[in-house]
């Protein structure tokens, strides 16, 4: 049985993938009086957007992982917190390198990112006493790389 779309639905109403097809096709050909101007706009602000969501995802692990490493005493899981440190750090650096323009939204989020893994650290570890704020380098480079772990 066939779908009845409304006629007045557009191709990116229709088909999120169809559209992207034709919108590139018509890029490609230079086809500008043609394109949906008003939804592309809206999809490359959506990339930016998702961008800077997944950093800020990214971080928020990277460094309750970081926490945890270091204030929780559990050596059973010391090597599944360092593979996802490991992993976050490759992941952050990887966008960083795709998007160099995100190192200053690093550096701008950094202070209130470390406040809500502190947040989430100390509610899943309530037994564990943690520092009050992010006591560490807060140098991205320094962050994307140190054990802080090992100078404790």
């Amino acid at each position: 049985m066939k779908k009845m779309i409304p006629k007045n639905d557009t191709l990116y109403e229709q088909d999120f993938v169809a559209w992207c097809e034709d919108t590139a096709a018509k890029l490609r050909r230079r086809d500008i009086d043609n394109l949906d101007f008003d939804n592309l706009i809206e999809e490359i602000e959506s990339l930016g957007r998702s961008d800077r969501r997944e950093l800020r995802n990214r971080l928020m692990v990277l460094l309750a992982h970081i926490l945890k490493r270091m204030y929780v005493n559990s050596p059973e899981n010391f090597n599944g917190w360092e593979l996802t440190i490991i992993e976050q750090r490759r992941q952050i650096r990887d966008l960083l390198e795709e998007s160099p323009s995100l190192k200053p939204y690093l550096v701008e989020i950094l202070a209130k990112v470390c406040v809500n893994a502190l947040e989430s650290v100390q509610f899943e570890y309530k037994q564990t006493e943690f520092p009050d704020s992010w006591q560490f380098d807060v140098e991205t480079d320094v962050l994307l790389s140190k054990k802080y772990w090992e100078e404790q």
